[in-house]
């Protein structure tokens, strides 16, 4: 999963090496934290939060079949 959230991340940004994906497992959900350069953060939120609503879904339905929650937290690096 931190794998997809990775590749889907780098694909909308211009500085994809700048793009870190940690995970914090809990015992009924994971966070994913992504965190980008503060210039990419609104390629990676999107008009109105739509393209970070987007990423939330795919990863929604990938947990389903996995039978886990998966949230996804966007952190600007300072």
């Amino acid at each position: 999963m931190k794998e997809l959230v990775e590749l889907i991340a780098k694909a909308l940004v211009d500085q994809p090496e700048k793009v870190v994906v940690s995970l914090l497992e809990g015992e009924q959900t994971t966070i994913l934290e992504l965190k980008v350069a503060p210039e990419d953060l609104g390629k990676v939120i999107g008009k109105q939060g739509r393209t970070a609503r987007a990423i939330r879904i795919i990863l929604g339905a990938a947990g389903m079949k996995l039978k886990r929650r998966y949230n996804l937290e966007i952190i600007e690096k300072g």
